[in-house]
């Protein structure tokens, strides 16, 4: 091999990428929409997709760290979504899944040498602003939870956080709004992510230079609460979708 045939290897290989939670609605279509951009690994928790059993892919509990670090190794960034997803979830199994499991996955990454964590956090991280209907909704104020499911959040971000101060790894925190193939209702309106919006904005995450940060992700809604500027100004997201296109005149 030549000298620079290498460099120029290394300069075209995709990037390895592990997505937790993969059977999920989120996790199933970024698999197929990032899987041209991506060498893309999929964990799963018990059940494989039969639409994605052609991807590389692993099986495991991620409150298991014995079972999970081998799914971590050798890959270039996480998209960590796996987790209770419910805000009625209780304390245990947000113990379980969302802080626990975060930890290992997170530990698993560093160790593993991955370099970008990509953490899916949620609007319900903020959520009493909501209740209390104080908007527009920044990413900068103080985290005020709805639910121990926005606790656990919560404590994601500022996992990442130390992640990144301690040991150098980027992380970038998505407050996921609602995602759906289309927006249904009136609270879809304001907090609809649409599928190839998710997408986009995952990618960007992976590509982003930043250290650490924590972004809204949800389409360029016009009735949108949460402000998205920081997610455009520093991430270069360009949302195409906005939900009032779904909706006749008032």
């Amino acid at each position: 091999m030549e000298a620079g045939s290498g460099v120029t290897a290394m300069a075209e290989r995709k990037k390895r990428v592990l997505i937790t939670g993969a059977a999920g609605r989120i996790g199933s279509e970024l698999a197929q929409r990032l899987r041209d951009r991506y060498e893309l690994r999929l964990h799963f928790h018990r059940t494989i997709p039969e639409a994605l059993r052609d991807f590389d892919h692993v099986v495991a509990d991620i409150a298991d760290f014995g079972a999970i670090a081998p799914a971590l190794r050798d890959v270039d960034a996480v998209v960590h979504l796996a987790a209770d997803p419910s805000p009625y979830a209780t304390w245990q199994s947000v113990l379980h899944s969302n802080i626990i499991g975060t930890y290992n996955v997170f530990e698993a990454a560093r160790l593993g040498g991955a370099r970008k964590i990509v953490f899916a956090s949620t609007n319900h991280v903020m959520g009493m602003y909501d209740r209390d209907q104080q908007w527009p909704v920044y990413s900068h104020q103080p985290v005020r939870p709805d639910s121990l499911y926005g606790v656990s959040k919560a404590f994601g971000e500022t996992l990442g956080r130390y992640y990144a101060d301690r040991y150098g790894i980027s992380v970038i925190c998505l407050r996921i709004g609602w995602f759906l193939p289309e927006p249904r209702d009136e609270i879809s309106r304001w907090m609809w992510l649409s599928p190839r919006d998710c997408a986009q904005v995952v990618w960007r995450a992976i590509e982003s230079e930043l250290d650490f940060g924590i972004f809204y992700a949800i389409s360029a809604n016009s009735r949108r609460h949460w402000d998205i500027t920081d997610t455009i100004e520093k991430l270069g997201y360009r949302p195409e979708d906005d939900a009032e296109r779904y909706f006749g005149p008032e």
